[in-house]
């Protein structure tokens, strides 16, 4: 489950990266550029959604145990 976490995050980094390069890119169409680079923030979203499901998906079966923040005991 770590490992499909992880390919989920530079898949996530991974189109943003190609989404810059569409935008950033002078030559070429400016049609077939927006719909590129459409399409790289649309999997780039696909790629969020998967990787939170895969976060509730370990939970659910006891992967990951939520920790919370640690009390504070009142130093002073």
């Amino acid at each position: 489950m770590k490992i499909l976490v992880a390919l989920a995050f530079i898949a996530i980094l991974a189109s943003l990266g190609s989404a810059l390069f569409f935008m950033m890119r002078g030559k070429g169409d400016d049609r077939s550029r927006s719909k590129r680079m459409a399409y790289a923030l649309t999997a780039r979203v696909a790629f969020s959604i998967v990787l939170f499901l895969c976060i509730l998906l370990a939970w659910k079966l006891g992967y990951l145990h939520p920790t919370g923040l640690p009390r504070s005991t009142g130093v002073g």
